[in-house]
């Protein structure tokens, strides 16, 4: 089984880890919970009237933790780099491998500077569609791809443009992640009835 792992718990980090795990792949968060969702409110978020931004992330990790994704909350990631056709993700503590990368820091683009991904001319990191880098199975979402466009909608599409392409190469073809009422019933069981 392929092994993903997100750095940061805002909407796209969330979204990648979420489609991913959803999907059968092995999943890892590290959020050191310093999105700007906290600061937010979202009338803007289609689906959702009127939000808090930090009850939107605690309801998104609801959804991740649901899907078995292995959260490390309060962790900082010290560094990422490529190693035997993966990768190996650095904590002050321990080191973990992973056969995908999605580097969802925000505006912080260290990491991805670190792992070699090649930056635009308005230094954002440079990434296609489907949010993968110029190192190949790394993964760039959100802030760090945009200049100064900064939106929670924006940055959970490109999660889950990530975690789709992910799942395309591990599929080898393309993957639609599109779920029908059965399907909803069968993996959320009574979780459903109770909405």
């Amino acid at each position: 089984m392929a092994n993903v792992i997100v750095v940061g718990g805002g909407p796209a980090g969330l979204s990648a880890a979420l489609f991913a795990a959803k999907n059968g792949l092995e999943t890892t968060v590290f959020d050191t919970d310093g999105t700007w969702m906290h600061k937010a409110h979202l009338f803007n978020y289609p689906g959702i009237g009127s939000v808090d931004g930090t009850l939107l992330v605690d309801t998104m990790r609801d959804q991740v933790d649901d899907f078995g994704v292995e959260r490390h909350q309060g962790v900082e990631v010290t560094g990422v780099e490529a190693a035997d056709g993966g990768f190996v993700v650095s904590t002050a503590e321990e080191e973990y491998a992973a056969d995908y990368v999605v580097l969802a820091t925000g505006a912080s683009r260290d990491l991805a500077e670190d792992l070699g991904c090649d930056l635009s001319e308005d230094d954002t990191v440079d990434v296609g569609v489907n949010m993968e880098t110029s190192v190949e199975n790394a993964y760039a979402t959100g802030a760090m791809v945009r200049a100064e466009e900064w939106q929670a909608v924006i940055s959970a599409g490109d999660g889950a443009a990530a975690a789709l392409n992910v799942l395309s190469k591990e599929k080898g073809e393309h993957y639609h992640d599109f779920d029908v009422p059965a399907d909803a019933e069968r993996v959320l069981g009574s979780l459903v009835d109770e909405e």
